[in-house]
């Protein structure tokens, strides 16, 4: 007796379900549109289901759109091309193009070109709401951010010297000094902050024994020929490298200049004499001073 074939099938097997017949699709839906696509490779457009099956576009208008989308660019798509390219009148085509326009498909606009025609430029949408940003050419420049677009700090001027009596009397003078170099060379025109941070050094020269017009005359001579771009850097640098010595020790000179009070008017005997406040006496009308007792 004959050994049974355990390998061999119980039974038929039925066809793999990619291999099927394509008819069968028929049973399951009997009268529907049955597809027998071939693959292109040349000529060809993508168009969206969104277009094609648009529920409140008109067929005329979805047919117009799908030949707008096929035709190169630079095509004319006006009304008069397409009604003599198609059966349909000029009015029927007309309303298709507003449909489309309403729906997004087609924008629409008129610009002067040069010589002064008006001409009506049209862009065919495939996917309304998608606006493609324009690719930045390798020659434009990159767009400047916020910290570029500031200015670079400002360096900072270089030390001056300070005097060891900073007297208002002599910081007084040294304002007027330099508030008088502009006279000498407009390109010494000061501002205010500036002449605030370069007067203690004046004050520093003055109080070596240097006269006003000397400290003038040092910081104005043998400017350079071109442009002072920052005239405050320039004489800073002037009062701390030339800065001339102290007086010999014991000279009269030696000591901070006496502060020289304004004229005021006693209020004894209506006497001028200098004061540092108002409302004073003079020495022969104060009562506590030894003279008068």
């Amino acid at each position: 007796m004959d050994t049974e074939n355990l390998s061999a099938p119980p039974h038929a097997q039925s066809r793999i379900p990619g291999k099927n017949h394509p008819h069968r699709d028929r049973q399951a839906h009997p009268g529907g549109v049955i597809h027998d696509n071939a693959r292109h490779t040349t000529r060809f457009t993508v168009i969206g289901n969104h277009l094609t099956q648009h529920r409140e576009l008109s067929l005329l208008a979805i047919g117009l759109a799908c030949h707008i989308q096929s035709l190169p660019t630079g095509s004319p798509v006006d009304i008069k091309t397409l009604a003599t390219r198609f059966p349909e009148g000029p009015t029927r085509i007309a309303a298709a193009l507003r449909e489309l326009e309403a729906h997004g498909y087609l924008r629409r606009t008129r610009e002067r070109v040069p010589g002064g025609r008006i001409v009506t430029r049209t862009v065919s949408c495939n996917r309304p709401g998608h606006r493609t940003a324009p690719a930045e050419t390798p020659n434009r420049p990159a767009r400047r951010t916020a910290a570029a677009d500031k200015p670079p700090p400002r360096k900072r001027l270089p030390a001056v010297p300070q005097p060891s009596n900073s007297s208002p009397a002599l910081l007084r003078t040294a304002l007027d000094v330099l508030a008088g170099l502009r006279r000498r060379d407009p390109r010494l025109l000061l501002s205010a902050t500036d002449t605030e941070y370069l007067a203690p050094g004046v004050a520093a020269w003055l109080e070596r024994d240097i006269a006003p017009t000397a400290v003038r005359h040092a910081l104005t001579e043998n400017l350079p020929s071109e442009p002072l771009i920052r005239p405050a850097a320039f004489l800073a640098h002037r009062l701390a490298a030339q800065l001339p010595p102290p007086p010999p020790f014991g000279s009269p000179t030696s000591q901070p200049p006496a502060v020289r009070h304004p004229l005021r008017n006693c209020d004894g005997c209506d006497r001028a004499f200098r004061s540092p406040e108002p409302g004073s006496r003079c020495g022969d009308c104060r009562s506590d001073l030894p003279e008068a007792a």
